[in-house]
């Protein structure tokens, strides 16, 4: 509760969570309600993976009958409803229908987001009898409540917020995300969810929405895997009052900022809680020809398990870094390649360097490293982050149903 007295929660946004028994593993809070007293403008990004779960497909249907329009997000964790047929979508149906029923709004203006394991056919009827009772408990103070609710794997949840103030008003943007494993979000069972009492254009909203994923949920990595349940909303309503902001202007761009803020905040602590993590990087490229170059390079070394593998040991290897930046499908010029181990040069133009090897290993023993990769073939850069593989990634992800 102390948390949330800290948070400030955007005008007009209520939240409640309870049980609807979904779990595999054990009890607990595995359901969510989230409510706007008024119509809020709505930008969405979803899974680019062909297999899309139910309520992908259902809240896809959903903003284009509203025109982007939605007053609630039903959220579960347990059961991804993916993969269960036309069973499933009348589940994800029925949900929204008695949701807004509830709520007195159309069922259009309700969007849905799940998380668990896919395959498993959700009854519907577990959600919709605890409905009521959220419904009722709708408040701002249970923001917190909602994103402990919605984790599966994870070990905490993440929340972030800002306070500015645009347009002559006081606005804030408020950020809650999940993930810890699955997590490759190219728009996984990673779901991101933004609010904010900023009147914002829509097809501002929309563009703000794909720049921010673009420099933070799109630029990290646990294993690899991009979910069928990949889903981002930013829900802006409106209530501070504030002159629309738009794209273009000096507003546009302190909104754009602070939500990216928010959303590399909440990406970077999907990175540490990726499952069985012990160890994050940040790998920056520098000084490549261009900005696709160097967004190439960093994925790709991100990506690579060898690295990975590397750095849960604290291994030095280099050479794996290299070759994972020669992978990337991109020209570059090996022999031009300097890296560092955070502030250690391992490798010059291409070559091993002189360096302590045993210094290079404390360096990559600590929580948090940067592996930079300097091509010298112009001033473009770009950034990613990842965690280390371990030995519980695998008992995780091996028992994960059992």
């Amino acid at each position: 509760m102390s948390e949330e007295k800290r948070l400030e929660i955007p005008r007009g946004f209520l939240f409640a969570a309870g049980e609807a028994g979904l779990r595999t593993h054990g009890s607990g809070p595995d359901l969510g309600l989230v409510y706007s007293t008024v119509p809020a403008g709505v930008a969405a990004l979803f899974t680019t993976n062909r297999v899309k779960a139910a309520p992908v497909l259902v809240s896809q249907q959903h903003l284009r009958g509203s025109r982007n329009k939605a007053r609630a997000i039903v959220i579960n964790a347990g059961n991804a409803n993916c993969a269960t047929g036309r069973q499933g979508m009348d589940a994800a149906r029925q949900c929204a229908k008695q949701t807004a029923k509830l709520l007195a709004i159309p069922s259009e203006q309700v969007l849905l987001a799940s998380t668990g394991v896919i395959g498993v056919p959700l009854d519907p009827g577990q959600i919709t009898s605890q409905l009521p009772a959220l419904a009722r408990r709708l408040h701002p103070e249970g923001c917190g409540s909602v994103a402990q609710a919605i984790l599966t794997t994870d070990t905490r949840p993440k929340v972030a917020f800002r306070s500015l103030k645009l347009a002559g008003k006081n606005i804030t943007i408020l950020g809650m995300a999940k993930g810890a494993g699955m997590i490759y979000p190219r728009l996984a069972t990673m779901l991101g969810f933004f609010f904010t009492d900023a009147a914002v254009e829509p097809r501002f909203l929309q563009a703000a929405a794909r720049r921010m994923c673009d420099l933070s949920f799109n630029r990290i990595s646990v294993d690899g895997d991009t979910s069928t349940n990949d889903t981002v909303f930013v829900l802006a309503n409106g209530m501070a009052g504030n002159r629309m902001i738009r794209a273009k202007s000096a507003e546009g761009e302190k909104f754009l900022r602070a939500l990216t803020e928010i959303a590399q905040e909440l990406a970077l602590e999907l990175v540490r809680d990726g499952e069985g993590a012990q160890k994050m990087a940040e790998i920056r490229v520098e000084k490549a020809a261009t900005a696709k170059q160097a967004e190439a390079i960093a994925r790709s070394i991100g990506l690579s398990p060898l690295v990975k593998t590397a750095l849960a040991g604290a291994d030095p290897n280099w050479g794996r870094i290299l070759s994972a930046a020669g992978n990337a499908g991109v020209a570059m010029e090996p022999d031009r390649v300097d890296i560092y181990l955070n502030r250690i040069l391992v490798c010059k133009k291409g070559m091993a360097a002189r360096y302590d090897e045993a210094a290079a290993q404390r360096e990559l023993q600590g929580r948090e490293s940067l592996l930079r990769v300097v091509l010298h073939q112009g001033t473009a850069a770009a950034r990613f982050w990842t965690c280390d593989f371990t030995e519980e990634y695998i008992r995780i992800n091996a028992s994960y149903r059992t």
